[in-house]
């Protein structure tokens, strides 16, 4: 399975929640997460990857960063790890 899949999971799931969704992409910043969900009353940023993936060092850095300024980032594998996440924030899939 490919990344492009596990984030357009996470899209359809945030937008039958009644949520939004933004791509990210920072100027002159390396590492950023991929998404920024945004739920009634929740905001959190998921960064995506292939089964098969893994967080470059320089990722890791940049959301523990991210992290220490109180901001909650996931990183999600698979479909199933990103329909777990949004179960937490209060939905099964419909």
């Amino acid at each position: 399975m490919r990344e492009s899949k596990v984030e357009a999971h996470l899209v359809k799931r945030v937008k039958a929640m009644g949520g939004e969704v933004r791509k990210v992409k920072w100027i002159g910043r390396r590492g950023a997460p991929d998404r920024l969900v945004m739920l009634p009353d929740v905001l959190f940023w998921v960064e995506t990857k292939a089964p098969d993936g893994f967080l470059e060092p320089h990722q890791a850095r940049e959301h523990d960063r991210m992290r220490a300024m109180g901001q909650v980032v996931h990183v999600a594998y698979t479909i199933e790890a990103i329909d777990s996440l949004m179960n937490q924030y209060g939905r099964a899939p419909t």
